[in-house]
């Protein structure tokens, strides 16, 4: 007798696995997306999903004004920093958030909240909140059928989030910490070590530079740089530096030995670079 229960268990078992296993493959209606894009040196992921509006009103309608949404569909939007960050101001540390909000008319309420496990709003609660900011919608210029997340004014430390559905546009800025890990790396790698390595050298000084740091330091790293291995984009930066320093004549026969190495490599940009910065110069 309990061999022919367990042979119906076995058989009822089977016949469960074989119908979820022959289940039809069809598009989602809201497909699942996810973009990550490099802020300064961070990765910023996002993982959600993308309904469409389908000649539906949204928002004060499909999504109501007042309560929390999933700021997409299915399960949560996800963000995740591979480093910390900041957002309007405040610290948020590295890892995986829930992006929820509360969409108005004038003013939206943005959270960030530490449970991820939740399938779209249904369970939030404020406890679980790391951060709420508020954030103005705008109008956009066409129409945006299908739920859109992605990145915009992009700059070396920082770049905007953008959401958009409808006719509607919500940004917030996502602020990296650049300089204290650069300049933690340069005390390490070229300080520290006294590295007689061209291309370390080359990227301290250009760092220093572009950063307007310690000019006659950065000039120093360079002329190591181009004194052991001298290469076209390293004698240019080495003339703009020179440049930058008032030493014109020495700036000028650096951007001329650039050009030349450059034309020799058949590299056309740095010879218009090093014509433009030759012309600068005289």
């Amino acid at each position: 007798m309990k061999q022919k229960f367990n042979l119906l268990v076995l058989a009822f078992l089977l016949v469960s696995i074989s119908s979820i296993a022959q289940q039809i493959q069809m598009p989602q209606a809201s497909p699942s997306a996810k973009i990550i894009q490099k802020v300064g040196l961070t990765d910023v992921t996002v993982d959600y999903s993308r309904p469409s509006a389908k000649g539906r009103k949204i928002f004060g309608e499909l999504v109501p004004f007042g309560e929390v949404w999933r700021t997409g569909a299915n399960g949560a939007t996800i963000l995740n920093f591979s480093t910390d960050v900041s957002i309007t101001g405040t610290k948020v540390p590295a890892g995986s958030y829930a992006l929820y909000s509360i969409p108005g008319k004038t003013t939206w309420t943005m959270i960030l909240s530490k449970n991820t496990k939740l399938w779209g709003s249904i369970g939030y609660d404020s406890k679980d909140d790391l951060l709420r900011f508020t954030a103005t919608p705008t109008k956009t210029s066409r129409m945006y059928d299908s739920f859109e997340i992605g990145f915009s004014k992009l700059t070396d430390s920082s770049a905007d989030l953008s959401i958009k559905w409808e006719q509607t546009r919500v940004e917030f800025t996502i602020q990296t910490e650049v300089d204290p890990i650069v300049m933690a790396d340069i005390q390490k790698q070229v300080i520290d070590a006294q590295s007689t390595n061209p291309a370390l050298l080359y990227q301290a000084a250009n760092y220093y530079f572009t950063s307007n740091k310690d000019l006659n330091q950065a000039y120093t790293w360079i002329k190591q740089s181009t004194s052991s291995d001298p290469k076209y984009w390293t004698l240019h930066l080495q003339a703009k530096i020179e440049m930058s320093l008032g030493k014109k004549t020495e700036a000028l026969e650096s951007a001329t030995k650039s050009k030349k190495l450059a034309q020799e490599g058949k590299n056309l940009d740095y010879v218009g670079l090093n014509d433009r910065l030759i012309k600068s110069i005289k």
